[in-house]
């Protein structure tokens, strides 16, 4: 890998991502992929001022062994020290930095039971803690590093090291590393996006009509909805940047007002498997049917989690004309896909797309439409043939996309 330009990505993410300030603590998932960009980030991290900075580590050859030969009794309960543990670090305003490098097939030999199992157990006791996130308690960013199979899934007719460093190039293509000044690059990006979340927000859409093959859907968004991208700012107002890179702008569609059918355009990599080929049925606001040409079982266990889970918690609109679309390249991974494409995500909503999200309590959301679950998953529906059209609440159609673009 090109040391200059992991310096330059490094400095990106924890200047504009996490944007670390003096007396800041940093939480880093680390993996045996990352572990040298993490000597990278902790060095930088400290000179920036950082106070402290810890790590939570993985391992994919770890995280098959369990699955393969530990007990049934290791995949009932997480252990409460765990969840204590995150909670603690949130409260100290630790910022949580989540450099992931997929492998997006890893569980696919697994009893997919199992998995199920597990992430329900997981994503049931992490409830309490995943608001310090999603609420933009503390200031968070999710970025990508290589790992060899995911390199090799994305570049098949590569061998392992051309792949890698392959993928690399297009990493730093999409965050904008490659621009001679990144960050100035990375704040003219901020602004145009937050043009695009002003003017929906001004709008105020009562819903939006989504139409493309296989697609005829009917979004209303709740009352009083924001729309959000780029840059986001914690509770206490300290701007960050969640996701590198981001082409995004997202808000909340009512939980209990959707209907009609919707039909994904890219695989989807969840639990360690892959998805493809799928598409929902709403009624009021509920998915009563769905089918997978691939994963069908993982979908029908990710949408029987709870009752959220088969409720939509984000609409998220991307020109089909972004870098990340450009590269023409299905990265196999929901960070980077999800920013080529317009996409919605099942399960639980951003309280920041809601005024006093984060205070509402589980009845008020509710009453107001905001979606409560304990996951929350992007998939991705945009390409060239989308249209979306707002629709006001007198009745006026204002075209927001035509074929797969911006028109707004």
């Amino acid at each position: 890998m090109d040391k200059t330009n992991i310096e330059k990505y490094v400095e990106l993410i924890l200047k504009v991502g996490l944007n670390i300030q003096k007396g800041d603590n940093l939480l880093v998932l680390v993996s045996e992929h990352t572990l040298g960009m993490v000597r990278e980030v902790t060095r930088q991290a400290y000179k920036l001022g950082a106070r402290d900075v810890i790590y939570d580590f993985s391992d994919d050859e770890m995280t098959l062994a369990r699955y393969n030969f530990a007990s049934d009794e290791a995949f009932k309960q997480l252990p409460q020290f765990k969840v204590e543990f995150l909670r603690e670090a949130y409260k100290a305003n630790y910022h949580r930095l989540a450099l992931i490098a997929p492998n997006p097939e890893l569980l696919k030999t697994v009893d997919p039971r199992k998995v199920s199992q597990w992430q329900l157990v997981y994503a049931t006791a992490m409830k309490p803690v995943m608001k310090y996130t999603m609420e933009n308690h503390v200031k968070w960013t999710v970025a990508a590093h290589p790992s060899p199979a995911w390199a090799l899934s994305v570049f098949p007719e590569l061998g392992e090291e051309a792949a890698i460093e392959k993928l690399w190039q297009k990493i730093f293509e999409a965050t904008r590393v490659t621009c001679d000044d990144p960050i100035k690059a990375w704040q003219e990006h901020n602004e145009q996006l937050k043009r695009h979340q002003k003017f929906l927000t001004e709008m105020n859409f009562e819903k939006l009509l989504y139409r493309a093959p296989g697609t005829e859907l009917e979004v209303y968004l709740t009352e009083g909805h924001r729309w959000m991208g780029g840059s986001a700012q914690t509770l206490s107002g300290v701007e960050f940047t969640p996701n590198i890179p981001t082409e995004e702008v997202f808000s909340m569609p009512h939980a209990y007002k959707v209907n009609g059918t919707l039909k994904s355009t890219k695989p989807l990599a969840v639990r360690g498997q892959i998805v493809d080929g799928f598409h929902f049925t709403f009624k009021d606001g509920k998915v009563i049917d769905f089918d997978a040409a691939q994963g069908k079982d993982v979908l029908r266990d990710l949408l029987n989690t709870d009752e959220g889970a088969r409720r939509l918690g984000e609409v998220a609109l991307v020109g089909d004309n972004s870098p990340i679309s450009n590269t023409k390249i299905l990265f196999k991974n929901t960070l980077f896909d999800e920013n080529a494409s317009c996409h919605f995500a099942i399960g639980n909503a951003y309280s920041e797309n809601i005024a006093d999200g984060a205070n509402l309590s589980d009845e008020r959301k509710k009453e107001v439409g905001m979606n409560n679950s304990v996951i929350h998953v992007d998939f991705m529906v945009g390409g060239p043939e989308l249209s979306v059209i707002g629709v006001k609440k007198d009745g006026t159609e204002i075209p927001i996309l035509q074929k797969g673009n911006w028109v707004i």
